[in-house]
């Protein structure tokens, strides 16, 4: 059984932060990169960060210089460090968890994090 559980979303006034969290079980979470993607209401479903196996990262550029994607391998989390948040950050932040191997796609997805920016 594979499980992947987002936590840390709530709410904060703008140019405040929080820090998300991913806790997978039932894989091989240092073979998987991870990430974090977020859908706000009426729009589709965009990447925010990935970070490699090994660590590398990447961003969407509406959220470079704000927010950093770790992992910590030892504790099968990652995390999603939000700072500076704007109202436009306002959205349900999903983790995935995602591996090609042999041909085969494995992904896994979290239920999400309702994250709301708002004075």
């Amino acid at each position: 059984q594979v499980q992947v559980v987002e936590s840390g979303g709530g709410l904060v006034q703008p140019g405040g932060s929080l820090r998300l969290s991913c806790t997978t079980s039932g894989i091989i979470f240092g073979a998987y990169r991870m990430g974090w993607y977020r859908q706000a209401p009426g729009k589709q479903r965009e990447l925010v960060a990935t970070i490699d196996s090994v660590g590398s990262t990447n961003y969407t550029g509406a959220v470079k210089g704000r927010f950093t994607i770790s992992r910590d391998n030892a504790k099968n989390t990652a995390y999603l460090q939000m700072n500076s948040l704007k109202p436009e950050d306002t959205a349900i932040y999903y983790c995935n968890a995602d591996r090609f191997r042999g041909g085969s796609r494995f992904a896994y997805w979290g239920q999400g994090t309702q994250v709301t920016v708002s004075s």
